[in-house]
């Protein structure tokens, strides 16, 4: 059995900077409501037309695969976190695959929306301890702009959320001293409606308000998507709030121990922990929980909002590139999100 390791990190944000004082042209809110709930003071927002989730997954994945030394025709297999492909299918792993000029690679697709990457990367460390790849490429990124509701309706939601992509290359580890420790990963789908995208599904729009004898009338395929549903605005995202911050306070801090403790660690010998960029609060919440000191908890959403499953990999980076992570340190990522599920990463970087 082999050990991983993370051989190159990059990162891509849009250069389109949106501010909350931006935002409150197209809904009723303010700088000072926005920063109080969550702590976000600006995000990014990619080009409309000429940026997509795979576009900015290929700038961040150059740089990835730069500075671990090696070339896209170097790649064996992708692993690809995103709850906003460029297409309904196929998903964005191909995308890359072809934008990228590799060989007839694996691609393969990860849907946990904010636990996307560190499930991603759970996936990636274990094709790599049994020897199957050498050269995985682990992509997380979001174009959240696309389709959020920019209305006073959709405010909850929509002030949260960015752009943007991380990516790391993983590779087997010949040093003690520089390897994945563990991976945990949970879900549990009691409440997975409490924080969703209901449409376009096929549930047979259980989750809208149209009455069902209207599509017994109907073809079958406005049942995936009908004029109803967008007037309605039920073609957006979902989010009960306080319900998902009462459970993310509870299972972020889980997981963490867990991992700690898998490994025999304490809260205090984390070097620098990276959680999922949800929100300050919460990452507030669990610092406290665990008894960290400020330098121990790496938080950049003040800048890009919460862009989901890109936000692991653009916080690790980030803390990376400012000299907060050097070669040994004790990594712990961890992330909780829709569906519910929550996971956990700890290494020696």
């Amino acid at each position: 059995m082999f050990s991983s390791k993370i051989a190159g990190i990059g990162m891509y944000v849009p250069n389109n900077v949106v501010t909350n004082q931006d935002l409150t042209k197209y809904m009723d809110t303010s700088d000072e409501w926005i920063q109080e709930r969550t702590g976000i003071k600006e995000r990014r927002y990619a080009h409309r037309t000429e940026e997509t989730t795979t576009t900015m997954a290929v700038e961040a994945s150059k740089i990835a695969i730069e500075r671990a030394g090696i070339t896209p025709q170097d790649i064996d297999f992708i692993v690809f976190a995103t709850l906003s492909p460029d297409y309904y299918f196929p998903g964005c792993g191909v995308l890359v695959q072809r934008a990228m000029k590799m060989k007839e690679i694996g691609a393969l697709d990860i849907r946990n929306q904010c636990s996307g990457f560190v499930y991603a990367l759970s996936v990636a460390d274990q094709f790599i301890k049994t020897g199957m790849y050498k050269n995985i490429l682990v992509i997380g990124s979001e174009k959240h702009s696309f389709g959020l509701d920019f209305s006073t309706r959709g405010r909850n939601v929509s002030v949260i959320f960015g752009d943007g992509a991380g990516a790391v290359v993983l590779q087997p580890s010949s040093d003690d001293q520089s390897a994945i420790l563990s991976t945990h990963l949970h879900s549990d789908g009691e409440s997975a409606e409490i924080l969703a995208m209901y449409n376009p599904g096929t549930h047979a729009n259980h989750w809208t308000k149209e009455p069902l004898a209207n599509f017994d009338e109907a073809p079958i395929g406005q049942m995936f998507m009908s004029h109803n549903m967008i007037d309605n605005a039920q073609n957006f995202p979902f989010m009960d709030g306080p319900s998902v911050f009462k459970k993310a306070v509870v299972k972020f801090p889980e997981v963490i121990v867990e991992a700690l403790q898998a490994n025999g660690y304490q809260p205090s010998d984390i070097s620098v922990l990276i959680p999922h960029q949800a929100n300050l609060r919460i990452a507030q919440f669990v610092q406290q929980k665990l008894g960290l000191r400020d330098d121990q908890v790496f938080n950049n959403i003040h800048k890009y909002g919460n862009t989901t499953a890109a936000s692991v990999p653009i916080a690790l980076c980030e803390a990376w590139e400012a000299g907060k992570i050097k070669k040994g340190d004790l990594v712990c990522l961890a992330a909780f999100g829709s569906g519910f599920t929550w996971a956990s990463c700890l290494m020696k970087w």
